[in-house]
């Protein structure tokens, strides 16, 4: 099994900077490298909701949207979050999602912890920030997860841009876009 991209898009504004960024940098995947593009805001997702004190603590297997997003999720080698900077961290769409990675920990059979570790978690970032200490933050977030999760962090990809078209033109964005997924061709696929 070769190298697949899952682009899970956090923002809420189709076309906007973020999204400019992540579609400029797959460009440079190789062509044999699958991609799957999901918007978390255009998914039928019921909000995340803790029961792991309730009853025997045990999620039900998902539906609909929540299990297209999980089976996804599972199928990618590598998770491309593509979130603009929302008050120093990632959009509420990805931290919903990523609530639900908790819940998906605990469903029978699906062994997601497991299957998740070597993975890589990549970040894409546009953003307003006039010091780049602030979207540490929510790099800090994101490497921590995936520590957590026992995945690799493969890096991100960060420009300013607050008016539409406005990171491609960010200073370097370009060359970042093109360089960020530059080793994937030489790396090994990961079994999920």
């Amino acid at each position: 099994m070769g190298r697949s991209f899952l682009f899970l898009e956090g923002t809420t504004r189709p076309g906007g900077n973020t999204e400019a960024l992540a579609r400029s940098a797959a460009e440079h995947l190789p062509a044999d490298v699958g991609q799957t593009w999901l918007r978390l805001s255009e998914l039928d997702l019921e909000p995340f909701r803790d029961v792991r004190h309730d009853g025997d603590g045990v999620y039900p297997i998902p539906c609909g949207d929540h299990r297209r997003l999980l089976e996804a999720t599972l199928e990618a080698t590598d998770l491309v979050i593509a979130s603009p900077l929302y008050w120093f961290t990632v959009s509420a769409a990805v931290k919903e999602y990523f609530d639900h990675w908790s819940g998906w920990m605990r469903v029978p059979g699906v062994d997601f912890r497991a299957r998740m570790r070597g993975k890589t978690l990549w970040a894409i970032c546009a953003h307003t920030a006039k010091d780049p200490a602030e979207v540490e933050p929510m790099l800090g977030t994101l490497r921590l997860i995936s520590e957590y999760m026992g995945m690799r962090w493969g890096g991100e990809l960060l420009a300013y841009g607050n008016r539409p078209g406005e990171a491609l033109t960010d200073e370097g964005a370009a060359d970042r876009a093109r360089d960020l997924f530059a080793g994937v061709a030489a790396a090994q696929p990961v079994a999920s």
